[in-house]
């Protein structure tokens, strides 16, 4: 009896939820990333036929943004997943670049190149943790029990060119803008919202120098529908000396 009333709770709230879409773009000019230098490896070097481009600032063709992270301010009262979310190594670049992981569930990160690497963190709120991690050893597997209110970033100290960007929500209404700006939320408790968009560059202007825009928007999720929220990033405001 418990069961069959714990499968109609869930698909009610299935039912009742609704799904946040949209595309990401930006109002400034469109830019041709730069080359990564990786001189300092051969490995790294050698791992593309093709120099990798720098990754902080990527526009497709009609200036819609990879790598935007948006997530919803919304009470939660779901269990942590139980899957573990991947960061590989790879080429001397962090895949992916920017994520989203709930409070407490797994962090599985991994070496797939043929050189040293260091694993180091940098949260605001969390533990910070810094590992080396040879060629061939194990997954590093990491958690953080604290929410962050933005992202933080690890790094690898072996290589400096290498990031990644991760959001700890305690909710798991959140997404990452793909090549052509597309995110996507599903499942939604119906009501009212404040989603926030996040870009590595831009939500990390220097408070003396730019003026500060909060990229956020009101959102409505309507019960078995889709809400269109699409979003641009306004070009950086330098403040008057």
């Amino acid at each position: 009896m418990l069961k069959v009333l714990s499968l109609i709770l869930c698909f009610s709230m299935i039912v009742n939820a609704g799904t946040l879409k949209g595309v990401v773009n930006y109002a400034g000019s469109n830019k041709t990333p730069k080359d990564l230098k990786m001189d300092s490896d051969p490995v790294c070097g050698n791992a593309h036929s093709v120099p990798p481009k720098k990754e902080d600032f990527i526009l497709d063709e009609n200036n819609n943004f990879k790598n935007v992270i948006v997530w919803l301010n919304i009470s939660y009262d779901g269990k942590t997943p139980e899957d573990s979310v991947t960061i590989d190594q790879k080429g001397c670049i962090y895949i992916p670049r920017v994520l989203g992981v709930m409070q407490n569930q797994k962090v599985s990160i991994k070496n797939s190149d043929k050189t040293l690497h260091n694993v180091h963190s940098m949260p605001k709120i969390n533990d910070s943790f810094n590992s080396a991690q040879p060629a061939g050893v194990p997954e590093i597997v990491r958690s953080f029990s604290e929410t962050e209110a933005e992202p933080f970033y690890i790094k690898c100290d072996v290589h400096p060119w290498m990031k990644s960007w991760i959001l700890v929500t305690d909710h798991p209404y959140f997404s990452v803008t793909d090549e052509n700006g597309n995110y996507s939320i599903k499942n939604i408790p119906a009501g009212t919202y404040e989603a926030i968009f996040w870009q590595e560059k831009l939500s990390n202007l220097s408070k003396k120098k730019y003026e500060i825009v909060q990229n956020t928007a009101s959102v409505i999720i309507t019960e078995e529908k889709e809400t269109i929220q699409n979003y641009t990033f306004q070009k950086p405001i330098k403040k008057k000396k």
